[in-house]
C-alpha cells in the first residue's frame, strides 16, 4: 500500500545509509567488559545482557511513496525502551535503511540487515517483497510487522503482517462505498501493485450489489492529474449538462471517486478541485496512508474536496486513547523529529510491530532463554503459545497455523479488521465503532474473480 508522509529535514551531508539509533550506555564493544555499566532491571543482577538488534527499512527522498516515518518511530521506540534498561535487559539496537522505492536497494537493506546480525527486520515498507524476503528467508530472519506493501508479505513463511495490507484496506473501501455508491471510479497507480487494486475494491462492492468501478490508471509520479480526474468524473457520469455545476450547488447522486495514490494523492485533489466546480459535486473515497490528517489540512480542511470523504484505515481513528501509550514515547523520545508523525500508518504500524517484538523477548526471557536468535523468535512466533496484545489496536494477534485466514491470495493473512472513518468539519473521525471484519469479502473475491 501507499503513505503520507510529514515534511522531514534535510539529512546531514556525509549521513551513512543506515543510522545506529542506540548503542550500548559503554563504550567497551566486548561483552564482557560491560560489568562496569552496572546491572539493569531486569538482568538478574548479573550484568547487562546481550544487545539485541534488529532493522527498520522505509523509502525516503523518492518522487514516488516516501516512508520517513517508520524508521524514525523505531529510533524513538529504541531510545525509550532502552532508558528503561531495554526489553528484560537486553538493549535495543536499530538499524535503518533508505529502500529508496527501487528493488535493488531494497535488496541491499536485506541483506544488510544479514550482514550486520539482525536478529528481526520489524516495522518495514517496501513494495519490493520479493527482494526483500529471499535474503531473509536464506537465513531464517523473520519480518514482523511490514507494512503489507507486498503480496510476500502475505506469502512468506518467515513474514509475520499485523494488519491485512492493501487488501483489507481496499475490500473494506468497496463494503464502506457500497451503500452510498451506484457508480464508481477507482484512480490508482499504473503499477503492479496498482493493478491488484481494482478487483479488491469491487469485492467490496459486491458485497453491497454494487457494479464493479470504472479503472483509472495514473502515473504514480505525477504532477498533474487532470486528464484522470476528466475521465474520472465522466466514467461515473458526473455530467454538468445533466445535474449542472458544483459552485451551482450541482450533485451527481450516487457518484464516486475512489483515488489510492499514496504521497500524490494529493495532487490529484488538487487537480480534483480546479476540475470539481465545472461537475457536479461526487462523493469522493481512499484510504488511510493515501489520505491523513496532513492532507485534509493542506487541501482547505472542511472546506476541501475531501470534507465528507469514506476512508478506510487498519486502526483506531488518530485520536482514540489506545494510541496514547504511542504519543507519550513520540512526545518524550521524538519530540523535534517531524518526521514522526502520530496520525501515520507507518508509524502506526511501526509501533504495533515493535510491541509485538517486545512480547516475544519478554516470552522467550520468562522461558529462561537469554540468547534471543532469530530462529528462537520464528519458533515462538509459530508456536503461538500466547497472543500478542496490541493494547486494543489490534485484535489479539498469533500467527499459527489455525490463525491464518481463508484468503487464497494473502495466506498469511491473520487480522482482517478495518475501520470505517469519515472526514467532518475537516477532521478524520470514527464513522462506526470498533472493527469491521472483511475477511468474507476477501473469501468471495477469490470465489468472484
Amino acid at each position: 500500500m501507499t503513505g503520507r508522509r510529514r515534511s522531514s529535514p534535510r539529512p546531514l551531508p556525509h549521513t551513512p545509509a543506515v543510522v545506529i539509533a542506540s548503542v550500548v550506555a559503554c563504550t567497551a564493544a566486548i561483552a564482557s567488559l560491560l560489568s562496569g555499566c552496572g546491572s539493569l532491571p531486569g538482568s538478574g543482577g548479573s550484568g547487562e545482557k546481550e544487545p539485541i538488534t534488529v532493522m527498520t527499512w522505509a523509502p525516503q527522498d523518492t518522487k514516488a511513496t516516501n516512508m520517513p516515518g517508520m524508521p524514525a518511530m523505531a529510533q524513538a521506540y529504541a531510545r525509550w525502551v532502552n532508558s528503561r534498561g531495554g526489553i528484560r535487559g537486553h538493549r535495543l539496537r536499530v538499524l535503518t535503511c533508505n529502500e529508496r522505492n527501487d528493488s535493488v536497494a531494497a535488496a541491499q537493506c536485506a541483506q544488510r540487515a544479514v550482514s550486520q546480525g539482525a536478529i528481526a527486520v520489524v516495522g518495514s515498507y517496501s513494495q519490493f517483497g520479493r527482494q526483500i524476503m529471499s535474503p531473509l528467508e536464506i537465513k531464517g530472519i523473520p519480518l514482523i510487522g511490514g507494512y503489507g506493501a507486498s503480496d510476500a508479505e502475505f506469502e512468506s513463511p518467515l513474514s509475520y503482517p499485523v494488519n491485512g495490507g492493501q487488501a483489507s484496506l481496499l475490500a473494506g473501501n468497496g463494503r464502506q462505498l457500497a451503500g452510498d455508491c451506484r457508480h464508481v471510479a477507482l484512480v490508482r497507480p499504473d503499477t503492479i501493485q496498482g493493478d491488484q487494486m481494482p478487483s479488491l475494491l469491487n469485492s467490496g462492492l459486491r458485497s453491497g450489489s454494487r457494479k464493479p468501478a470504472k479503472d483509472i490508471k495514473a502515473p504514480e509520479d505525477g504532477t498533474d492529474y487532470s486528464a484522470e480526474v476528466t475521465r474520472a468524473l465522466e466514467q461515473v457520469g458526473a455530467d454538468p449538462a445533466v445535474y449542472g455545476k458544483a459552485e451551482a450547488g450541482g450533485k451527481a447522486p450516487g457518484a464516486c471517486v475512489a483515488a489510492a495514490l499514496g504521497d500524490h494523492t494529493d495532487a490529484f485533489f488538487d487537480s480534483f478541485r480546479r476540475l470539481q466546480e465545472d461537475n457536479p459535486k461526487v462523493r469522493v473515497a481512499s484510504v488511510l496512508g493515501s489520505v491523513g490528517q496532513s492532507l485534509l489540512n493542506r487541501t482547505g480542511g472542511m472546506s476541501g474536496p475531501l470534507e465528507g470523504a469514506d476512508i478506510t484505515g487498519w486502526y483506531p481513528v488518530a485520536d482514540d486513547p489506545r494510541w496514547n501509550p504511542m504519543r507519550k514515547v513520540i512526545n518524550d523520545f521524538a519530540f523535534e523529529d517531524n518526521r514522526v508523525d502520530p496520525a501515520d500508518q507507518g508509524v502506526q504500524t511501526t509501533w504495533i510491530a515493535y510491541t509485538v517484538l517486545r512480547a516475544l523477548i519478554e516470552e522467550l526471557d520468562d522461558q529462561g532463554v537469554e540468547d534471543i536468535t532469530p530462529r528462537g523468535l520464528q519458533t515462538a512466533l509459530d508456536r503461538g503459545d500466547r497472543a500478542v496484545d496490541t493494547g486494543g489496536l489490534t485484535p489479539k494477534l498469533r500467527w499459527r497455523e489455525d490463525d491464518m485466514l481463508a484468503v487464497q491470495d494473502f495466506p498469511r493473512i491473520v487480522n482482517a479488521m478495518v475501520t470505517y472513518q469519515v472526514v467532518r468539519n475537516g477532521e478524520l473521525v470514527a464513522q462506526r465503532s470498533g472493527f469491521v471484519n472483511v475477511t468474507k469479502t476477501l473469501e468471495r473475491r477469490q470465489t468472484d474473480d
